[in-house]
């Protein structure tokens, strides 16, 4: 009787408005806003009389310089989801931790979310980034004396290091890696030093300079803090970048089942497979880190974070029954698997079973095309 009569709605509603143009179409009040901001133009800056004493104004949400403007842009373009913010209230955003001589920072975000946070850090402090590798979640910076950095940074590492000469050069690894609880990070930091003018190639060493290194995660994590509450946003592009695999292939085994080989190590991999999954609208029932095996379902779309049922989904009855998503599974098991520096992604009907291969191909290959 429910379904009965919300299909009269239906009916009544579609009958009512049948017809009207300006409600549906490019030109109706329900069209598609989505690349709206394709046309967008820009607009002379803001100018402050001259006898107003003001600080300099800069743009609270900056557009990367790698995003390609409309007339490079052909077709739709969907903009990606932000990923989720995890949030705990009986915890800190970030923290310190020691064991033994060593110290570094746990973030209660992805990595993917603190590598833009960490970065920029340095970089407004006057730190040149000489490289970096997202892929493993690493930067290096180059070589500079403190006198180099901003004004601030160098007052306080000069106040707090006396094992480094004033002339000597410096130069940082940074490492960001996932942490032991899911969606936490931890950050490292590595020194070394070698005398001005030198052009030895010094390596790191964890504990090579234990004060300096000790100071510049005070810094960060301090920094951190201000710009989470100062609502800093997260990088889409970073976080697309951050944990990509550096190769990725799609071949076949000796006995010509599709898989997939990704460069990167398995925390990595595993994150990224998992966020490309979602993008490509792919439903995970279930997964199994310690197996690396995702558990996923073809028949349904992505499940979203706080996904709330729509008017027509309410009106004819809500989501549809556990019996219901059974009838139509088509459930298989995205396995993920280390081999020597790589990963294989692979896909199996169950434990048993390999997938047929123009599944297991179909699937694959969207995992593929959204790895970043």
């Amino acid at each position: 009787m429910k379904r009965l009569a919300g299909f009269s709605a239906l009916a009544l509603i579609i009958s009512s408005t049948s017809g009207c143009g300006w409600l549906w179409g490019e030109d109706g009040y329900f069209r598609d806003r989505g690349s709206d901001y394709l046309e967008a133009r820009q607009t002379a800056p803001m100018k402050l009389p001259a006898d107003v004493d003001a600080k300099r104004l800069d743009p609270l949400l900056p557009v990367p310089a790698q995003v390609p403007n409309a007339a490079q842009t052909s077709g739709e373009f969907e903009v990606p989801r932000p990923m989720a913010m995890q949030i705990r209230a009986d915890e800190r955003e970030f923290s310190l931790q020691n064991s033994g001589d060593s110290r570094w920072i746990v973030a209660q975000r992805v990595p993917a979310e603190v590598w833009p946070l960490a970065r920029q850090f340095f970089e407004d402090n006057g730190f040149r980034i000489a490289e970096e590798r997202p892929q493993v979640g690493e930067f290096t910076t180059t070589w500079q004396r403190f006198d180099e950095l901003s004004a601030n940074m160098a007052r306080q590492l000069s106040s707090r290091v006396s094992d480094v000469a004033a002339d000597a050069e410096t130069r940082v690894r940074v490492r960001i890696e996932p942490g032991v609880q899911r969606n936490t990070s931890e950050v490292f930091i590595a020194s070394a030093q070698r005398p001005a003018g030198s052009s030895a190639d010094v390596a790191f060493a964890d504990k090579a300079n234990s004060s300096l290194e000790s100071a510049l995660l005070d810094e960060m994590l301090v920094s951190m803090a201000r710009s989470v509450e100062q609502g800093g946003s997260v990088s889409l592009l970073a976080a697309r970048d951050y944990d990509a695999p550096s190769r990725v292939s799609l071949s076949e085994d000796g006995n010509g089942n599709p898989l997939l080989n990704l460069g990167a190590d398995f925390d990595r991999a595993w994150s990224s497979v998992g966020r490309s999954l979602e993008l490509a609208d792919i439903r995970v029932d279930d997964l199994n880190r310690s197996l690396g095996v995702y558990y996923i379902n073809l028949a349904e779309g992505a499940q979203k974070r706080d996904e709330q049922p729509g008017f027509f989904s309410r009106l004819f009855g809500g989501k549809p029954s556990k019996e219901e998503i059974d009838a139509r599974a088509e459930r298989y098991q995205v396995r993920l698997t280390t081999v020597g520096d790589s990963v294989q992604v692979t896909v199996d009907k169950d434990l048993n079973t390999v997938a047929p291969s123009d599944t297991a191909r179909r699937i694959l290959s969207l995992i593929q095309d959204n790895l970043g």
